[in-house]
């Protein structure tokens, strides 16, 4: 009886050391990562709010009928496959066993009220479904998405729209986004994709763990992720450094030599989709922050906007600000994006002369003041840029007042109107220049889901009545030409002053495998830790 007990002990022992053994190879073998970028995702919600910090975080979360491969290319996702059904719209087979992260079997039922949400007036995606009439269910896992007009994009317009679980959302009142206040779907989330969300600490961190029912292959090796917004670029190199943090992204273009030259790190370099330029007030009757100028607005009249682009060096701004690191821009989409127009390539350069004598003809020889409204933590050395702009802009004449805050504080700014000109960047979801002139050049109209981030109040009735044809055309020389026509307009009325197309520059552990796609999305389901 003693031996069986002495026996038993030393069986039990064992257990326990095999369990403690296995335990430290559990934990050699797993692969965590932390990463830091300067904005915090401002909300769980994929439809409340229509920006990269947003949008790329929940790409892992969240899943759409479609998504982008590593290069971009358009492919399956929640849908297996999808046809035209002639010019009347497209319909979507359904992947059939997919489960949402609670357990939920993922329907069509799924799809349409996502729909009916993500294009409801409370969403901030609501111009991504401009061109849908209805939506109709055929069965658990078909669905029709009837269109206007033909519209051979469709698929592509949509690659960041996510579905959402249509019964979680009704349990925890969040039927309909919320851009400015908080729904139970603000903080948490319930999606199909490779990674759950695991926990959420508003700008501390937020955590996610793998979905290990995910219906795809796994190819990566992660066991957790955390998110840490650092919005000071010093710091987050300083975290890179001492190994706190396994990846930054962006990597300040000042410390890309030391990022490259240091032992044990890597520098992941390319150009992304996105355009930064600058954009007016168009439909303010006057300035908002001049001191001397309040009954009217100069920057309705484009001898004035044309000042503002001939005062500003964008050759100069790249090689000063950004280093070297970027392109300078000649219109909204760079020219790796489809529908680039060569025949409005030509930018309105830098020249402060012709901008002063522009100033005069326009009857501000003096010059007059302005509010220049600026992120300090959403592009590539943002608020630099607009110190530099603003100098460049005083010596012209015009005098700005800068007034640079987090992004978290900007967007609601912009959407209230509080500016006189403002930064903004643009990456075009599509990888067409269809998609700018949708969202930042037609006029504004909620009831057609258009112009939804058109902040300035640009109208242009040419360019509302090209913009359907653009979408529906499928001869791509007509299509060209139109696009040609719509850049060219934008160029010369200048409704915006394209600056330059940032670059993509993110320092990572020696030890990470990752893909660098041109939306700048991080896609954790690529990650491994070796």
């Amino acid at each position: 009886m003693t031996k069986s007990l002495r026996q038993t002990g030393r069986f039990a022992a064992g257990l326990t050391l095999a369990a403690a053994l296995l335990s430290s190879v559990s934990l050699a073998s797993a692969a965590e990562l932390k990463w830091s970028s300067p904005t915090d995702p401002q909300t769980m919600d994929p439809h409340a709010v229509n920006s990269a910090p947003v949008l790329g975080f929940l790409n892992n979360v969240y899943e759409g009928l479609v998504r982008r491969d590593k290069d971009m290319a358009i492919e399956g996702s929640l849908a297996e496959s999808w046809e035209p059904l002639g010019g009347d719209g497209w319909r979507f087979n359904l992947r059939k066993d997919v489960k949402f992260h609670d357990g939920a079997d993922f329907t069509a039922e799924d799809v349409l009220f996502s729909y009916e949400r993500a294009s409801s007036e409370e969403a901030d995606t609501s111009s991504w479904f401009a061109p849908v009439k209805e939506v109709k269910i055929v069965d658990d896992h078909t669905i029709d998405f009837l269109t206007h007009a033909p519209n051979p994009i469709f698929p592509d317009s949509i690659a960041n729209f996510m579905i959402l679980d249509k019964g979680w959302a009704e349990a925890n009142g969040a039927e309909r986004p919320a851009k400015d206040s908080e729904t139970y779907a603000t903080l948490n989330a319930n999606g199909t994709g490779p990674f759950k969300l695991a926990s959420r600490e508003p700008g501390v961190q937020t955590v996610l763990e793998p979905n290990e029912g995910w219906w795809d292959e796994k190819k990566h090796n992660l066991t957790k992720a955390t998110f840490i917004p650092i919005a000071n670029p010093a710091t987050a190199v300083a975290g890179l450094l001492s190994g706190q943090v396994d990846l930054i992204n962006p990597v300040p273009v000042q410390d890309v030599g030391r990022i490259e030259g240091q032992d044990g790190l890597t520098l992941h370099q390319g150009i992304e989709a996105r355009v930064i330029m600058l954009g007016f007030a168009h439909g303010h009757d006057a300035l908002k922050y001049s001191n001397e100028t309040s009954d009217k607005n100069p920057f309705q009249d484009v001898k004035v906007r044309e000042a503002v682009q001939k005062a500003i060096s964008a050759e100069a701004l790249v090689d000063k600000i950004m280093r070297g690191n970027a392109e300078v821009a000649s219109q909204l989409v760079s020219p790796q994006m489809k529908g680039f127009s060569e025949a409005a390539s030509e930018r309105i350069g830098y020249d402060p002369d012709g901008a002063k004598a522009l100033l005069n003809e326009a009857g501000y020889p003096d010059g007059f003041s302005f509010g220049l409204m600026c992120p300090n933590d959403r592009y590539i050395n943002d608020e630099a840029l607009c110190k530099a702009m603003a100098a460049m802009l005083t010596q012209a004449g015009m005098k700005a007042d800068l007034k640079a805050m987090p992004v978290r504080n900007y967007w609601p700014e912009l959407r209230a109107g509080n500016f006189d000109m403002y930064l903004l960047g643009w990456s075009p979801g599509t990888f067409d220049a269809e998609h700018p002139v949708r969202f930042l050049v037609t006029t504004k109209n909620d009831e057609k889901k258009l112009g939804s981030w058109n902040f300035g109040g640009y109208s242009n009735e040419r360019v509302d009545e090209l913009l359907p044809q653009i979408q529906k055309e499928i001869d791509a020389d007509k299509r060209q030409a139109m696009l040609d026509e719509v850049a060219t307009m934008i160029r010369d009325d200048v409704v915006y002053v394209p600056l330059h197309v940032q670059p993509l520059l993110w320092g990572s552990k020696s030890n990470i495998d990752l893909t660098q796609r041109a939306d700048n999305f991080l896609m954790l389901r690529w990650i491994n830790v070796n």
